[in-house]
């Protein structure tokens, strides 16, 4: 009974491998690690849960994802030119 237990919990911890991780974010995460006084896999692990920790926010409207990818740019000011006065329409 034991050993099925034990076989239960290993199954339910999942395990993932990172490849092709630059040097640069390796480093950081030691250091990163280190200054928490922890393993790189565990400060991974915490990093992953802070990350997933918020919910994803529900699918806007395209109208709003937009004018959230446009915002940052501002506004563009154009020049208009001045108004006229409206024409008579032509005569048959």
């Amino acid at each position: 009974m034991r050993i099925n237990a034990y076989h239960a919990i290993i199954d339910c911890m999942a395990s993932i491998t990172i490849r092709n991780l630059d040097e640069e974010t390796k480093a950081r995460l030691r250091l990163r690690a280190a200054r928490h006084q922890r393993s790189m896999e565990e400060e991974a692990r915490n990093l992953l849960r802070q990350a997933l920790a918020v919910p994803d926010a529900p699918p806007a409207s395209l109208a709003a994802a937009i004018q959230r990818r446009f915002s940052s740019l501002q506004g563009v000011e154009l020049e208009l030119p001045a108004r006229e006065p409206i024409r008579d329409p032509p005569k048959p």
